[in-house]
């Protein structure tokens, strides 16, 4: 494989999960009318994993790049940067990424976040490609964690059985060696920008107001359905396409698919839609849930860990992300 610096690598993966299962059973206390038949028809999840109050993000995803060094038969030291994808930080101020450059001992290393939802680490594969090209690093981390059991409101029936919390990572790199990392086709669609959102924590809304707090609800993830299932179908379906486009293939070219772990639902719809056999989509969402931003490199990570991909599969990657974020793109195996 060539060494030039237009070839980037994703050189190992790794993938992290809280000891911590909840399953359907767990929520559905809450909501005594609703079945976990109804559940896992309508969402594909029987269970999901919650960190305890003891359990950062940091950590979790520190594990996750563990797993990814080995798997890439790299040290620490030989990481020059980290880009962390997460749509909820340990603390907002500084990045998690210098968080867990100082856990891993890499201080010195550039670490930010970024944050395009579900997206995220698509988005981050995509600006890690650039910086290796342009010469800024030669070996990045691109991790994401997320802990969406702080952010769920457990007793809305839209959001409450669908996330989860995880991490992933891979290690890129210019170096021979590893899986060739293609382009990510990379967009959005602001005007559904109120379609999945939590308007509280930012700078318009800090902290909830009023006398007992009762603005807790703008603090949740807010999620519209109807129009999240509509754009979501559409939106993964335009990915794959672009990207069989972009590379000159046909779906029949295709070994694997890994999408984010969306609803199962709207990933055997965009099956269907695109003509690849929903056999060829490597599916983690019973177990784990949604895990928005961690969810694609979660799925990546457990299918390299059961060996599922053999040398040369193309494996195309797709998201749709809060923003909405639209992400896709190729993995050469």
């Amino acid at each position: 494989m060539s060494t030039s610096a237009d070839t980037v690598c994703i050189a190992g993966v790794g993938y992290a999960v809280p000891a911590n299962v909840r399953p359907n059973s767990e929520i559905l206390k809450a909501f005594p009318h609703r079945t976990e038949e109804q559940i896992v028809r309508l969402t594909g999840i029987r269970e999901r994993r919650y960190a305890t109050q003891d359990e950062s993000a940091t950590d979790l995803a520190g594990v996750a790049v563990q797993h990814a060094l080995a798997h890439a038969g790299m040290h620490v030291g030989q990481i020059d940067g980290i880009i962390m994808a997460t749509i909820i930080p340990d603390q907002p101020v500084p990045s998690m990424a210098s968080a867990l450059a100082r856990d891993l001992g890499i201080p010195n290393a550039l670490a930010f976040d970024l944050n395009a939802a579900c997206s995220g680490w698509l988005y981050g594969l995509e600006v890690g490609r650039a910086l290796l090209r342009v010469g800024t690093a030669k070996n990045l981390i691109v991790v994401t964690a997320e802990l969406l059991s702080r952010i769920t409101n457990p007793e809305c029936h839209d959001t409450a059985f669908l996330f989860g919390d995880g991490a992933g990572a891979a290690i890129l790199t210019t170096g021979s060696g590893g899986h060739r990392l293609h382009r990510m086709g990379l967009s959005g669609d602001a005007e559904q920008f109120d379609a999945i959102q939590r308007p509280g924590g930012g700078a318009r809304m800090p902290w909830p107001e009023g006398e007992s707090g009762v603005d807790r609800e703008s603090f949740y993830l807010q999620m519209n359905g109807t129009v999240v299932f509509k754009h979501a179908v559409i939106g993964f379906a335009n990915q794959i396409e672009e990207t069989l486009t972009r590379e000159n293939l046909k779906p029949d070219d295709i070994a694997w698919v890994v999408p984010h772990q969306a609803n199962e639902r709207i990933l055997k719809s965009v099956s269907k839609r695109v003509g690849i056999p929903y056999e060829k989509f490597v599916v983690t969402i019973s177990k784990y849930g949604n895990t928005s931003a961690a969810s694609v490199s979660m799925a990546l990570g457990w299918a390299a860990e059961e060996g599922i991909f053999a040398d040369g599969d193309r494996i195309i990657f797709c998201s749709v992300g809060a923003g909405l974020t639209f992400a896709g793109g190729l993995l050469v195996w």
